[in-house]
């Protein structure tokens, strides 16, 4: 039994989605799937498992960060998780993003150090996998959700003092910022510490906040749980769905 995650072989399903919110996590489960069975509460990471129109998935909350989240990430993998999804929220970083969209990450530019410290500070492009990438981009056209793919930066801080740094990252193209992202694809491709082949990563956010323009604008909490919605039902297609490609 992992530490963190404290669930046995077979109580975490091969699917899962990751909120940065334990909380997210139970509103998740208790408003999505059924046969609700609760796994974990250790240090508050949330845990559940259920299952989506007679398909197993699991919520698992990850907390805020790459060093706290890698820990769950990895221990996930131990627990035979294959298809790892986060769905989070973000700072919006382009102008014409709109409070409660929907964001499709290919990449994730490695502004943390866990990211960092697990290629031993090499040059990385974390990446999130193609079979994820392509799925959640059907799932969403499938239910008319528009969305916007490409770049995002997941950083070590929420409160940044670096002046400009949105700006230069916006005009970069860089779709969104969050916290989570790079350490979960990186973690992905190496198949973390036991190097398991074969692990997927994703992941969907929500537009909660724009920071561009030298203007910080806010959701509403209403505004937020539909957007979240939204994102959830799309991140369920994904992960239980038959593979759309080849990584």
């Amino acid at each position: 039994m992992p530490i963190h995650v404290r669930a046995e072989p077979g109580q975490v399903a091969e699917a899962v989605l990751l909120p940065g919110d334990p909380l997210r996590a139970k509103y998740i489960a208790e408003t999505y799937l059924e046969n609700v069975e609760q796994y974990n509460s250790e240090r508050g990471l949330l845990g559940f498992t259920g299952t989506w129109e007679g398909k197993r998935v699991s919520v698992q909350g990850t907390g805020m960060g790459c060093p706290g989240a890698s820990i769950v990430f990895e221990e996930l993998i131990q627990l035979g998780c294959r298809k790892l999804m986060r769905v989070g929220t973000c700072g919006g970083l382009q102008a014409h993003h709109k409070l409660g969209d929907l964001i499709v990450a290919l990449t994730a530019v490695p502004a943390d150090s866990t990211a960092m410290h697990l290629v031993g500070n090499e040059p990385h492009c974390p990446t999130a996998s193609w079979s994820m990438i392509h799925g959640a981009v059907h799932a969403a056209k499938e239910i008319g959700q528009s969305m916007h793919v490409g770049p995002i930066v997941s950083s070590d801080v929420f409160y940044n003092p670096i002046e400009g740094q949105y700006e230069r990252w916006s005009a970069r193209g860089v779709l969104a910022v969050e916290m989570e992202a790079s350490a979960l694809f990186t973690v992905a491709a190496l198949g973390g510490i036991g190097k398991v082949a074969g692990v997927q990563a994703g992941c969907l956010l929500t537009v909660s906040d724009i920071v561009v323009e030298g203007v910080f604008t806010r959701i509403s909490d209403e505004e937020l749980r539909a957007a979240v919605d939204r994102m959830t039902r799309v991140a369920l297609a994904t992960v239980t769905a038959d593979d759309h490609g080849d990584d």
